[in-house]
């Protein structure tokens, strides 16, 4: 099965960031990618002009299809835009969306 990505670009955080594996807190404008392998998402951030990506805290998770992944990705921008030193949103919440 081939890897499905997203990528959103010029994503502003929210007062407190987003905690990384690797930089700890991170804030500013960002770009959220998230890959699917068809087993599970790995969402990464990264500093917009920059070449270096982050790995989100709490990825990957688990994820049996692409749409569950899509949604997984639009939850991390919101979770992003909110800050709060924010991880990736827990997947039994999300749910198939509208």
């Amino acid at each position: 099965m081939a890897q499905t990505s997203w990528t959103t670009t010029g994503v502003f955080t929210g007062q407190g960031g987003v905690r990384t594996d690797e930089a700890g807190i991170v804030t500013g404008e960002l770009s959220v990618h998230t890959t699917w392998d068809g087993r599970q998402a790995n969402v990464k951030v990264q500093y917009t002009g920059t070449s270096e990506w982050f790995t989100l805290a709490g990825s990957p998770v688990p994820c049996s299809s692409q749409q569950d992944s899509r949604n997984l990705h639009q939850a991390v921008v919101e979770a992003v835009r909110a800050g709060g030193g924010t991880t990736v949103p827990q997947h039994d919440r999300l749910g198939a969306g509208p």
